[in-house]
């Protein structure tokens, strides 16, 4: 079912290759196939992720793509055998943007592993454009309010908080690389009465005095002693020499979570640094659990986005800003 009076074409920021910047392109207005809605874009989170991929570091892209996966927007049109949506409500759209639903992985509640799987803004168009389409069972309704401040949580809140639930109960955590991600785990750490301690790059004073504002026990940077050994560490930045510089400050019986989808090599360490049942393991997207959950717990911390919004026609700007960290807290998009 299509709504009434919607364009024939649309705005979209387009990657035509890894390694060139994106292109400003008018496409036609996408239909909505079976199990799918339309949705009008209004805002869309610029992710490291999306980086990675402008920048070649994800492998076999579908190309060309539209890039976003943080996605907040109004249905306004929806494909047969779709239930439970109605005109004009507000959803977001994930990375998780289709799975089989008959693997093992599937049907064992891991369905963020499955081989099949396809991702918003990769092999899915997402939502640097004005509309997108989206397999409705991927969708999470979201209450109404600002747009721009609720599409962070639609990856840097979810993926941080499936970072946090792999830590288990660990009491002081560590975060590395504190960005998106780490602004919205700290919330909710905070909220749970648990100290955390931001590690940042060297002399990165902006992002040091922010994490203090949310409520650090302790900030330095990433190659300092905190005062204290931690319980678990969360690393959202990209680079593998954090991996053994963390396991040097967890204690025994302690977790070291790398929350990226790309990272840098892990350099040669010491077996005696991961002696003592301390563990290292990753984060694979998310299950859509993991965003009923995250979502019902956010207004009730309240997590408070930071966001410096970019127009559609700007997203280079917005990725060129991430990529020299000049951005505290999350880019977004606003779409006009």
């Amino acid at each position: 079912m299509m709504t009434a009076a919607l364009p024939d074409t649309m705005r979209a920021m387009v990657l035509q290759r890894p390694g060139e910047p994106l292109r400003l392109a008018h496409r036609p207005l996408p239909r909505p196939g079976p199990g799918q809605l339309l949705l009008k874009v209004e805002a869309c989170g610029v992710c490291r992720t999306d980086l990675h991929l402008v920048d070649g570091e994800l492998p076999d892209p579908r190309l060309p793509i539209v890039p976003g996966h943080e996605i907040v927007g109004r249905v306004v049109a929806q494909g047969t055998a779709v239930t439970g949506f109605a005109a004009g409500q507000r959803v977001g759209v994930p990375w998780l943007g289709w799975t089989c639903g008959r693997c093992r992985f599937c049907t064992g509640g891991r369905e963020n592993l499955c081989d099949a799987a396809r991702f918003t803004g990769y092999q899915i168009d997402g939502g640097y454009a004005d509309y997108t389409v989206a397999d409705a069972r991927f969708c999470f309704p979201l209450a109404d309010g600002a747009a721009l401040e609720q599409a962070p949580l639609l990856c840097a809140g979810l993926i941080g908080y499936r970072a946090l639930r792999l830590a288990g109960a660990a009491r002081r955590v560590g975060i590395y690389g504190f960005g998106a991600a780490a602004h919205i785990v700290a919330q909710v750490l905070r909220h749970q009465q648990r100290p955390f301690y931001a590690f940042t790059r060297p002399g990165d004073s902006g992002s040091q005095d922010f994490a203090r504002h949310l409520g650090a026990a302790w900030v330095g940077d990433a190659g300092q002693l905190p005062p204290e050994r931690l319980d678990a560490a969360l690393i959202f930045a990209p680079a593998g020499a954090l991996v053994p510089a963390a396991l040097r400050h967890v204690d025994k019986g302690g977790c070291v979570v790398c929350a990226g989808i790309h990272m840098s090599d892990i350099p040669a360490f010491p077996y005696a640094d991961l002696w003592g049942e301390r563990m290292i393991r990753s984060v694979a997207n998310l299950t859509r659990q993991d965003g009923i959950d995250f979502l019902d717990l956010a207004p009730r911390v309240p997590v408070r986005t930071a966001v410096t919004a970019f127009r559609l026609e700007d997203a280079n700007l917005a990725l060129d800003a991430l990529r020299r960290g000049d951005v505290q807290g999350a880019a977004v998009l606003e779409m006009s």
